[in-house]
């Protein structure tokens, strides 16, 4: 079966709920598509374009899933899109993870890694990234069950699970003021890094009457570091929460929000418009591209090689003017080693520094010395079935960060 004869199958196998959702094709152009870094041409390599959008995996409300706490909500239409564009972003960061960059889903052909990435996002309470636990897990952020979302608290809230899913072994650092600290990374994704470099940085910016990384050591770490290796890289999915505007993003931002979408790193980019939640993977001109959450589907449970998963990929893109896009986002990228993250700071630093526009953010090696020292994000394993375990602490969030109801 080629290409567009397996497209027109999956579309048929879909019932779309009457609503907002309206989908697209891409335009015959000369300028470039671009889809999470990766640049594409609509008249030479449309065909490859299509499959790769349609690898990405999609999800959307759901209804007739199991109460949420037992008796919560069994559908999140209406409050979840938000919740469900992290999962996208998410799922993305673990497929380049487990499966690479250019992996591409065919159907009915049964890809044992690729469908553990998916069975991690079903709608049932012991997935580690179920509806269910990220609802459970906004509480800590103030979020009640079935509160509507904004990018800053759902990236709060991943980054907290994740420290669950030993497989994967994947780290989330949000990046709060808009700055990216290179060394506050390297020590949450490096084992011993902490107790080398930077404690030697925090000993040297005390003696500059600062404070560099965390240079309080923790009776454990002295047992972990002679078991560690310093060379290890764990996978690093950077979330960076911003503000490019006021009510409406301000177009200087215009060409560095699409720059971010070009950097080969990136996993997209989640927001969207007031009370409705996308996840942006690239863009043509001036038009992004989209998908939408905004679908309800009936929850299902992939319990045998034969499930159907066509329901977790969308044949068609959406497409909106860049200029619609509320102002409050966050931007993903993926470093699944040190040289990768080394990569994305060389090309947003060049790109910083070559670019006379104002940039969205901004990068240090150092954290500057009015900061306090770093504290990254450490879990506590549950000690019932439940991966989520909800103690109301964690990192704060900041309301400035979310989208405007």
């Amino acid at each position: 079966m080629d290409f567009l004869t397996e497209v027109s199958v999956l579309v048929s196998t879909f019932t779309y709920e009457a609503g907002p959702v309206n989908y697209d094709e891409f335009p015959p152009t000369e300028e470039p598509v671009y889809l999470m870094g990766t640049p594409y041409s609509t008249l030479y390599d449309l065909n490859e374009l299509k499959l790769d959008f349609l690898s990405r995996i999609w999800l959307t409300y759901r209804k007739n899933f199991p109460a949420i706490g037992g008796t919560g909500p069994t559908l999140d239409t209406g409050w979840g899109c938000m919740l469900r564009c992290g999962q996208m972003m998410l799922a993305q960061a673990l497929l380049n993870r487990h499966c690479g960059r250019d992996w591409r889903w065919t159907r009915k052909i049964y890809d044992e890694k690729y469908r553990k990435v998916l069975e991690m996002f079903l709608d049932k309470k012991n997935a580690y990234y179920s509806i269910h636990q990220i609802a459970s897990m906004g509480v800590s952020e103030g979020k009640n069950i079935g509160q509507w979302f904004g990018p800053n608290t759902v990236a709060q809230v991943l980054k907290k699970l994740v420290v669950f899913d030993e497989w994967s072994s994947l780290v989330i650092h949000v990046a709060m003021d808009n700055t990216i600290i290179e060394h506050d990374i390297k020590c949450l994704c490096k084992p011993g890094y902490e107790k080398t470099t930077c404690d030697i940085l925090g000993m040297n910016s005390m003696k500059a009457g600062a404070t560099g990384c965390s240079s309080r050591a923790k009776p454990q770490d002295k047992n972990k570091s002679s078991h560690v290796d310093p060379s290890k890289w764990k996978p690093l999915l950077l979330i960076l929460p911003l503000r490019l505007g006021l009510t409406d993003i301000n177009a200087v931002y215009i060409e560095s929000l699409k720059k971010c979408l070009s950097f080969t790193h990136s996993v997209g980019i989640i927001g969207g418009k007031p009370n409705q939640a996308h996840w942006f993977v690239g863009y043509v001109g001036d038009k992004l591209i989209y998908l939408d959450p905004h679908t309800t589907q009936v929850s299902v449970d992939l319990n045998d090689h034969l499930s159907n998963d066509d329901s977790f990929h969308c044949p068609h893109p959406c497409m909106m003017n860049i200029l619609e896009l509320d102002p409050s986002i966050a931007v993903g990228f993926y470093c699944g080693t040190e040289s990768e993250f080394d990569d994305l700071c060389t090309t947003i630093r060049k790109f910083i520094t070559c670019e006379s526009r104002t940039p969205m953010f901004e990068l240090y090696q150092d954290r500057p010395p009015h900061w306090p020292p770093y504290e990254p994000y450490s879990g506590k394993f549950p000690s019932s079935s439940e991966f989520a375990v909800l103690d109301g602490t964690g990192c704060e969030t900041d309301d400035e960060f979310e989208l405007i109801g």
